[in-house]
């Protein structure tokens, strides 16, 4: 080829690659970031956690529109664990292996989490968990970012005992989280002097609440401390109206009821009864309506937001926090800056404890007014330190409760059998 002949071919190259012609093979770093949201979709928890990836795509799609992470744009991958403990696990495996996430948000149960569990630390993944659970936990491979029971559950029952009476019946759902929070409960309870009155377990996803509603009408109590978890809340409230029990006889303080619960409940079942949680949507901040806005807009004026809703969001975020601290969305240099990361979220500032990895959070007291919304009566406005195992017990003592649960259920985070009341 003459000399010519190769200035024209150069000549042309350098025409095409000015014009954005030539077609270059991108680089690796341009790649975008594939995140696992990890939620059910179908079964009884889909109510509780659909709203949860909502959030977490809206803070996805907020996070692209501002340009992404490290030059590249943030990428959902969505599974649904069908409200089904081993679903959850394969689910998370095709995740990590299948799909290459750089981070999965997940899970809502205990249960869920539980089984998921040994899938992170045996491919050491990451799991960002936004939900309040039992505590009694701490891996390396999760950031816990809802509340533990010292943040929520204990100061709710102090709140209670003061305000409602010191007769309590404590009612939940047949799986780890009920059983481990109540087991903590029942230690402050002693310690306080108040009188457990009866407990009782529904099977998980049951709607039949009946037996359970006759044995607290039997007991007379003066409030009911309820962590019931997905379909079977409505049931409940219902059984209590229909059984003559009200806010004002009987009120009901609830560790699983949100926004987006109340939804689909009508009001005349609820109102007066009060919930616990570190975010409620009428707290009074400009960050927060600012988040409701962002919200509405994208999911519709009807639309409500709740403390998943929110921590599911504010996860999200500290993780792109994180990832951009790190100049890396590898997990391990991520974990290191998720430790002591800190947010302005809509309920407040959320940090992360460096030595546990759970999150520093607020906590408020509200009651269900007559249209369906939540009001605060009460609240601790100052992130309150995680404490994942309570003094009650030592840490060793609650490993053998959790090991001896796991092991009546057949080696399963939920009791596997539907029994008598």
């Amino acid at each position: 080829m003459s000399r010519t002949q190769w200035l024209m071919i150069g000549g042309a190259l350098l025409l095409m690659v000015g014009f954005g012609f030539l077609v270059m093979p991108k680089s690796a770093d341009a790649l975008p970031i594939r995140v696992g949201i990890l939620h059910s979709l179908t079964g009884p928890m889909a109510i509780s956690e659909k709203p949860m990836v909502d959030a977490e795509l809206l803070a996805i799609e907020e996070i692209n529109a501002r340009g992404g992470l490290l030059g590249r744009r943030v990428e959902a991958v969505i599974a649904d664990g069908a409200s089904d403990w081993p679903t959850f696990a394969v689910q998370a495996e095709k995740l990590i292996n299948q799909h290459n996430v750089a981070t999965v948000f997940g899970c809502w149960t205990s249960a869920s989490r539980k089984t998921v569990k040994p899938v992170f630390e045996r491919n050491d993944h990451l799991l960002i968990y936004p939900m309040a659970y039992e505590g009694l936990e701490m891996s390396p491979n999760i950031v816990y970012t809802g509340a533990v029971p010292n943040q929520q559950v204990l100061p709710a029952l102090k709140w209670g005992l003061d305000v409602l009476g010191k007769r309590v019946f404590l009612v939940g759902s047949d799986y780890v989280w009920p059983h481990a929070i109540n087991e903590i409960m029942k230690d402050q309870l002693a310690n306080l002097g108040a009188e457990l009155v009866g407990e009782s377990y529904v099977f998980f996803g049951s709607t039949d609440l009946d037996d359970t509603v006759a044995r607290i009408e039997q007991v007379a109590p003066d409030f009911i401390i309820s962590s019931i978890a997905g379909d079977s809340n409505p049931a409940f409230y219902q059984a209590l109206y229909r059984a003559g029990i009200n806010a004002e006889s009987t009120p009901v303080v609830s560790f699983s009821v949100s926004e987006s619960e109340l939804k689909g409940m009508d009001p005349k079942f609820v109102a007066g009864h009060f919930v616990v949680w570190s975010y409620l949507q009428n707290l009074p901040s400009e960050i927060n309506a600012q988040f409701i806005q962002r919200f509405k807009a994208k999911y519709g004026a009807d639309r409500v937001t709740s403390d998943v809703i929110a921590t599911a969001y504010s996860s999200v975020m500290l993780w792109a926090q994180a990832v951009e601290e790190a100049e890396s969305a590898e997990v391990d240099q991520v974990l290191t800056a998720l430790r002591g990361q800190s947010l302005a979220a809509p309920e407040g500032i959320i940090s992360i404890d460096a030595s546990t990895q759970h999150a520093w959070r607020s906590m408020t007291v509200g009651q269900i007014n007559s249209r369906g919304a939540i009001d605060p009566v009460w609240q601790i406005d100052r992130p309150i330190r995680p404490v994942p195992f309570p003094g009650s017990r030592t840490q060793v003592a609650w490993q053998e409760m959790l090991e001896n649960m796991y092991a009546r259920w057949d080696n399963s985070w939920s009791n596997p059998v539907e029994r008598a009341q």
